[in-house]
C-alpha cells in the first residue's frame, strides 16, 4: 500500500490528562504561559547584562469575558510559574494556586527574577477583537521603562491545543494545523475513511491503530491508551465519591454521588440513561471543582466520553481490546471533526464541544459493539447532528450550569445512535462529513454572545430572572 499524507491528530493529543474546568481556558492559557516562559529564558540569556523585567498577559475576546469564571488568570499564574496540565494534577493543586497567586514575581533562572502581581498584571480585555480566533493571549515581557522587550501571542484553539497567529494563517478554519507525515491509512475525512475501510478491508479502529504505530511500537500505545482509561476511570469514581457545593459563587450542589446511591439502592427500576448521566455528571462536578480530568475531546465536554465507555465497562463488562478500541475509534472520529471544523465552545458554541464528545462517544460504542465502519459513522453523525446549533451560554461564566447535566444528555444521545445504528445497515442521508461542515458553518454564523461569553442565552436570562 503506498504511503500519503495527512493531518494526523494522535489519540494522545486529543485525549490529554489535566484539570479543570476548561480545556481552552484553564489548559490552554497554562501551556501558553509555559511555553512564554521558555522565550523570556531565552531572550535574558541572550542579553548579559542582569535587568528589572516584568510580564504582563492580556486576554482577549472569549478568554476576557469568561476567564475569571473558567480560571484563566489562575492557569496563566501557573503556567509562568513551570506548570503544565499534566504536571500539576500531582500536586495539592489548591494550595500551589494560593502560592503562585500570592507570589510578586516569577523565576526566568536561578540569578534573575520578573516581576509579575497576577491581580495587576493580567488584563481582561473586552473591546479589542484578535481576527484570527476568539480566544487570544498577549505576553510581553517589559523592562523598567515599560517598553516591550519581546511580545508572543496565542490562540488556545479547545481541548488544551494552543496555536501561533502564523499557524493559524496556514489554514482557512481558525483551527491548529497538525504536522503532516507519512502515515499507512491517510484520511482526511469521513468518505476516505469508508473508502478505506472497504478497499482494505479494515475496521476504523485498525487504521487508527495502524497510523498511531507509526509513531511508536503497540506495547506503548496500549500502555498509554490503558493509563487514560485509568485517568478517564478514577474521574468518574472520584466524581461519585464527592459532595458538597461547586466554586464559583453559584453554590451549585454536587449532584452525582446522590444519584448514583438511588440508582444503586432501586437497581431494578433504573435506566442506561440514569447510569449515564450519573457517569457524565460525576466527571463534570470534577471539571467545575478544577480537579483532575481527562480532555474528551474538552474538559468542558469532558464526561460523555468515559461516561459512555465506563456504562458499557460496568454493565457490559466491556474487555481491555474492547475499551481500546473505543478509544481509537472516537479518537478517529473527533480527529475528523477538529480537522475539518471546531471543537472549540468560543468558536462553533456547543455543538462543537458536548456536540462532538457525543460523536465520538456514540463511534467509540457502535466500534467496540462490533459495529461495521458504514454503521460506526451513522452513529457518529446521528449524534451529532442532533447537537446542531447548540448555543454555549454558561451561566455567571462557569463550567457548572448547564453545562454538567448537558453532558449526560450528550451520553445519552451517543448511546442512542450508537444502539439504532447498530439495527441499521449504515445506509444514511446526512454523512458525517455534511454535518461537519454544517456544524462549522452554522458556528461561523452563531452570534459571539452564543459562544462561551456569557453575553446570551441562558446566562443572561439566569440573571434577568
Amino acid at each position: 500500500m503506498a504511503l500519503g499524507f495527512n493531518m494526523f491528530i494522535s489519540v494522545l493529543d486529543l485525549f490529554k490528562v489535566g484539570i479543570g474546568p476548561s480545556s481552552s481556558h484553564t489548559m490552554g492559557p497554562m501551556v501558553a504561559a509555559n511555553d512564554f516562559m521558555q522565550h523570556v529564558r531565552e531572550f535574558v540569556n541572550s542579553n548579559n547584562k542582569v535587568n528589572d523585567y516584568q510580564i504582563r498577559c492580556t486576554l482577549k475576546d472569549s478568554l476576557a469575558y469568561t476567564g475569571i469564571g473558567h480560571g484563566t488568570d489562575r492557569a496563566v499564574t501557573l503556567g509562568l510559574h513551570g506548570y503544565l496540565p499534566n504536571t500539576i494534577i500531582n500536586e495539592k493543586i489548591d494550595e500551589v494556586i494560593e502560592c503562585v497567586w500570592a507570589a510578586k514575581n516569577v523565576s526566568i533562572d536561578t540569578n534573575q527574577n520578573a516581576s509579575f502581581f497576577a491581580e495587576n498584571d493580567i488584563i481582561f480585555d473586552t473591546r479589542n477583537s484578535l481576527k484570527q480566533n476568539p480566544n487570544g493571549l498577549i505576553f510581553d515581557l517589559l523592562d523598567t521603562s515599560n517598553k516591550v522587550l519581546i511580545s508572543h501571542t496565542y490562540f488556545s484553539i479547545g481541548g488544551g491545543f494552543i496555536s501561533t497567529p502564523e499557524e493559524i494563517d496556514q489554514v482557512e478554519s481558525p483551527i491548529e494545523s497538525e504536522p503532516s507525515a507519512e502515515y499507512p491509512f491517510p484520511f482526511d475525512n469521513s468518505g476516505e475513511m469508508l473508502e478505506m475501510s472497504e478497499k482494505y478491508n479494515k475496521t476504523i479502529w485498525q487504521m487508527k491503530l495502524a497510523n498511531e504505530l507509526h509513531n511508536m511500537s503497540e506495547r506503548e500505545l496500549n500502555k498509554k491508551l490503558d493509563l487514560i482509561w485509568s485517568y478517564m476511570k478514577k474521574c468518574i469514581e472520584n466524581g461519585l465519591s464527592s459532595e458538597g457545593h461547586l466554586p464559583g459563587g453559584l453554590n451549585t450542589n454536587r449532584r452525582a454521588k446522590k444519584l448514583h446511591r438511588s440508582l444503586q439502592d432501586d437497581f431494578e427500576n433504573t435506566t442506561p440513561n440514569d447510569w449515564l448521566c450519573a457517569y457524565a455528571m460525576a466527571v463534570n462536578e470534577e471539571n467545575a471543582a478544577g480537579h483532575m480530568v481527562v480532555t474528551a475531546p474538552t474538559n468542558g465536554a469532558a464526561g460523555v466520553v468515559p461516561a459512555s465507555l465506563y456504562y458499557y465497562y460496568k454493565h457490559k463488562s466491556a474487555t481491555t481490546e474492547q475499551i481500546r478500541q473505543y478509544l481509537l475509534t472516537a479518537a478517529a472520529i473527533g480527529g475528523l471533526i477538529k480537522h475539518n471544523s471546531s471543537i472549540s465552545g468560543a468558536e462553533v458554541g456547543c455543538q462543537g464541544e458536548v456536540g462532538s464528545a457525543s460523536a465520538m462517544a456514540a463511534a467509540g460504542l457502535c466500534a467496540a459493539r462490533g459495529g461495521s465502519s458504514a454503521q460506526i459513522e451513522n452513529a457518529a453523525e446521528m449524534a451529532l447532528e442532533h447537537h446542531m446549533g447548540m448555543t454555549c451560554d454558561p451561566v455567571k461564566g462557569l463550567v457548572q450550569v448547564p453545562c454538567i447535566e448537558r453532558n449526560g444528555f450528550g451520553a445519552v444521545k451517543a448511546y442512542t445512535a450508537s444502539s439504532l445504528s447498530l439495527r441499521e445497515s449504515g445506509e444514511h442521508l446526512v454523512s458525517l462529513d455534511q454535518c461537519i461542515a454544517a456544524m462549522k458553518k452554522t458556528g461561523l454564523d452563531m452570534s459571539k454572545k452564543y459562544k462561551e461569553t456569557s453575553l446570551g442565552g441562558l446566562a443572561v436570562s439566569f440573571i434577568e430572572c
